[in-house]
This record gives structure tokens, C-alpha cells and sequence, in this order.
């Protein structure tokens, strides 16, 4: 599983023109799911958004969590993460999880980031989705739930 989490002031999904999920303050957690990711992968990226220290304390250093500033998370699919583009130009995307195996994991780390009591909002799994977002910093980090190499 990789995510990409980005620390934000405000940001929103929209599918077909009309806003399906927004958040204030908080994370847009971008999510693909590979073909062999686990409930223990879905547990660790949960885990991870919510404990990660990325927001400053009153001294400007990285010190709290989205759950320590009362913030809330976006969570989007996106199997485009684990596009592999070293050989030639198109992505393959080999990696990705079929739906059937993806969008219950995603939904279990969905579940697993709010029984931390931080609110999530989703966008539609399989949809063409327009995210906007106002990146607070940037502060932008990728985490993948194994190593691969």
C-alpha cells in the first residue's frame, strides 16, 4: 500500500462537478492498494496518518498529529500511485489491486483512521474525481506500508 499525505488548510472532491467530500485543516491521504496489501498494510497506514507528527507547535517544530490538532482526513483512492514507469512511457499498473481487493481495504483504512476518533471523509472509489487543495506548508510525505527493494 502507498500513500501519499499531504498536510492541508482546507481541500474538497468533487465527482462530476458537484463536491462528494471536503475537509478543513487536517491530511488529503492519496491511497493505492497493491495486489498483495493486507489488512495488516491497511492497519499500518492508518496507524501512520493518524499518529504522524507534521503539524508545528507554537516553537514552529513538527510535534503534533492530526488527531493531537482536532483535524480530519480526506481519503482518495488513487491506484495511479503504483504506476511503474521505468520501462518505457506509459505507466503499468500491474501492481494495483483489482476493485474487488482494493476498495475494501481502502474502506478498512477509512474505518481504522476514524476508530482513532479522527473524522474522514472519502471520495467515490472508481470515479473520476477533480481533487482541489490548499497544501499547508508544502508539507507533502509518501509512505509505503512494505519495503520494496
Amino acid at each position: 500500500m502507498r500513500a501519499v499525505i499531504q498536510r492541508v488548510a482546507k481541500a474538497q472532491v468533487s465527482v462530476d462537478n458537484e463536491v462528494c467530500a471536503k475537509t478543513g485543516k487536517g491530511l488529503v491521504v492519496l491511497l493505492g492498494v497493491e495486489r498483495n496489501d493486507t489488512d495488516d498494510d491497511a492497519a499500518f497506514i492508518a496507524r501512520k496518518v493518524t499518529h504522524l507528527r507534521i503539524f508545528e507547535d507554537e516553537t514552529g517544530k513538527m510535534n503534533f498529529s492530526v488527531r493531537d490538532i482536532g483535524g480530519s482526513v480526506l481519503l482518495v483512492s488513487q491506484f495511479t500511485l503504483l504506476g511503474d514507469c521505468r520501462k518505457g512511457n506509459r505507466p503499468s499498473f500491474t501492481l494495483s489491486a483489482q476493485p474487488e481487493v482494493a476498495e475494501p481495504l481502502v474502506m478498512k483504512v477509512c474505518d481504522l483512521i476514524k476508530s482513532e476518533g479522527v473524522p474522514v471523509q472519502t471520495g467515490v472509489f472508481g470515479a473520476v474525481m477533480d481533487v482541489e487543495l490548499v497544501n499547508a506548508g508544502p508539507v507533502t510525505i509518501v509512505l509505503d506500508s512494505r519495503k520494496t527493494t
